[in-house]
């Protein structure tokens, strides 16, 4: 299937969900904020996501600073 993350359109596996997404593109244990569809996940929310075909996925880390 055919999804966007952050603009770019990326070719993955059917059935991935948005956890696994994290975790292939590194970002699993990085503190940051996703949405699918312009719809806000929550990290306990991510397990259970499956993403379809079509979908736009933003991740956006989080950094401290001053």
């Amino acid at each position: 299937m055919r999804i966007i993350v952050n603009g770019e359109e990326i070719e993955t596996a059917d059935g991935l969900t948005l956890d696994a997404l994290l975790r292939e593109r590194g970002r699993a244990s990085a503190p940051c904020a996703t949405e699918v569809n312009r719809q806000l996940v929550p990290r306990d929310d991510r397990p259970g996501v499956v993403l379809a075909d079509g979908d736009r996925v933003e991740i956006v880390t989080l950094v401290g600073g001053g």
